[in-house]
């Protein structure tokens, strides 16, 4: 393996500490060189399988970051999908506690945090709940908490989605500087000898409305006078060496850092479980995954919220068989972050816009208030360790083909709340905080979701809708990015909605 080249000279010579390395055995020549074996023979003994040169090459390199890089060092773990970059953290994990040095895991959302807590074996947090605190019960504005460690080793899987823009849709205004990376290093750093360690996958989809990662960007965490180390994995491993999946997202990979962005073309030839699926048994097929491993193991992959829409409502008419709009066991897709509900709930500080959750039970008819349409209904969220919300949820937006209910639709709500409540515009702004109608949770169907929606999530079954994609489209980076990041969601089979190797470009 190679170092990333994309990373500075500093940590590139992480690497060239290690002489040799095979099997369990290490031998490094040089001052302090004993403490590194010493701490990377503890990360092996955790190990299940015996690591390839890749990942003993990263071992030493992180055992030698975490003994040795100077204060305000960050590494940069990067690599492909399947290379190993999270099963071998629950090692690394082990062997600090064994050390008596604390890890804090977390990740960008909660099912991600929930998949990296399940491949390491150690609790995972999303990054809002660890480094934020509400300002005063009620409010829903949260500043920046105190990090109290020493010593402490913060290690952030799915880096590649945290964004640093402000104010944007998911209303990162709300906490702390309103730029979730600034942040994120600001807490870490303020904690007596911290360091971070951020994980990801750079040719993955970037945060919405930016161009690049910016937690994977060397000169962007320089900026912040940071001394970046890095090492990125290029080499399977082992265990997954036989994936069609992985095999094929790697092929997308090669010709990303290539430039070779033409049609794309999978190798199907004795592969099971990438699978071309036509219109015609598609209904089928999405219903045998369901009754083998379950809806909340099954997802729809899309390019925009207009067809999934389109395929959400496939799901319900065709397979489901639900006239109702809304029903028991229906999955639901959080649109937008909502912090009126969990404020009586010690396990949830907000729900974030993305999180899914499944109706446990519908209370009651729709009701129709302020020319909109809401529901009662008691939730589940699997990702929060199965936690039940009684919450209202605003039906209307199910079917919109926008992110969250338009512009114009929360306009009009705002405008008829606050023309039904009384006393001066301070107390109906603060009125307006605590009705649950102004508050009520939007969700969409949880069936079908756009790429940025999967992203951080993984399952047995992935369907990825080909269709109405321009041929032009087909050879840009970004669709290469949302196509790579489509296929890593699979853990199991990937199947491909319309789609025909053979054809050519006109």
């Amino acid at each position: 393996m190679k170092p990333d080249e994309s990373q500075p000279t500093d940590g590139m010579l992480l690497g060239q500490r290690v002489t040799e390395a095979t099997g369990n055995s290490l031998a490094a020549g040089g001052s302090g060189d004993e403490r590194v074996r010493q701490l990377a023979t503890r990360v092996l003994s955790w190990l299940p399988y015996d690591p390839n040169d890749d990942q003993m090459l990263l071992i030493v390199a992180l055992a030698h970051f975490l003994l040795y890089a100077p204060p305000r060092s960050v590494f940069v773990l990067g690599g492909y999908a399947g290379t190993g970059k999270t099963s071998l953290t629950g090692a690394i994990v082990k062997a600090l506690h064994e050390v008596g040095v604390p890890a804090v895991l977390m990740a960008p959302t909660g099912r991600a945090a929930h998949i990296f807590s399940d491949y390491s074996g150690h609790p995972a947090y999303t990054i809002h709940r660890r480094i934020y605190r509400q300002h005063s019960y009620g409010s829903d504005s949260y500043g920046l908490a105190d990090n109290r460690l020493t010593g402490g080793v913060f290690i952030v899987d799915e880096a590649s989605m945290i964004s640093n823009g402000g104010g944007t849709a998911t209303d990162s205004s709300v906490f702390g500087s309103g730029h979730l990376l600034d942040d994120l290093i600001d807490y870490v750093y303020s904690g007596e000898r911290c360091r971070l360690v951020l994980m990801g996958d750079r040719a993955q989809l970037p945060p919405v409305g930016e161009v690049l990662s910016p937690a994977l960007d060397v000169d962007v965490l320089q900026a912040h006078g940071l001394t970046v180390y890095g090492v990125s994995l290029h080499q399977i491993a082992r265990q997954a060496e036989q994936s069609g999946i992985l095999n094929n997202a790697t092929l997308l990979r090669h010709n990303m850092e290539l430039g070779a962005l033409g049609r794309p073309h999978f190798d199907l030839d004795g592969i099971d479980d990438v699978v071309p699926v036509s219109s015609e048994f598609l209904l089928e097929t999405i219903s045998d995954c369901y009754d083998r491993d379950g809806m909340g193991e099954t997802i729809i992959i899309t390019r925009s919220n207009k067809r999934a829409t389109m395929f959400n409502m496939g799901v319900r008419n065709s397979i489901l068989y639900r006239e109702e709009m809304l029903a028991t066991g229906d999955m639901l897709l959080v649109a937008r972050n909502n912090y009126f509900w969990a404020q009586e709930y010690e396990q949830l500080d907000f729900i974030a816009n993305g999180d899914v959750c499944r109706v446990r039970r519908v209370w009651g008819d729709i009701e129709h208030r302020y020319g909109l349409r809401f529901a009662n209904v008691t939730v589940e969220f699997p990702d929060h360790d199965g936690l039940e919300m009684d919450v209202k949820v605003m039906v209307d937006c199910l079917l919109g083909d926008t992110p969250a209910l338009d512009r114009q639709a929360s306009d009009r709500l705002y405008t008829a709340v606050m023309d039904e409540l009384t006393g001066s515009k301070h107390d109906r702004l603060k009125a307006l905080k605590q009705h649950p109608y102004f508050n009520a949770l939007q969700v969409k169907y949880a069936y079908a979701v756009t790429c940025h929606k999967a992203q951080g999530g993984q399952w047995r079954n992935v369907f990825i809708d080909m269709g109405g994609i321009m041929p032009d489209a087909m050879q840009q980076m970004d669709f290469y990015r949302w196509l790579y990041t489509a296929f890593t969601r699979a853990r199991s089979r990937l199947y491909l909605i319309n789609w025909q190797n053979d054809v050519e470009i006109p």
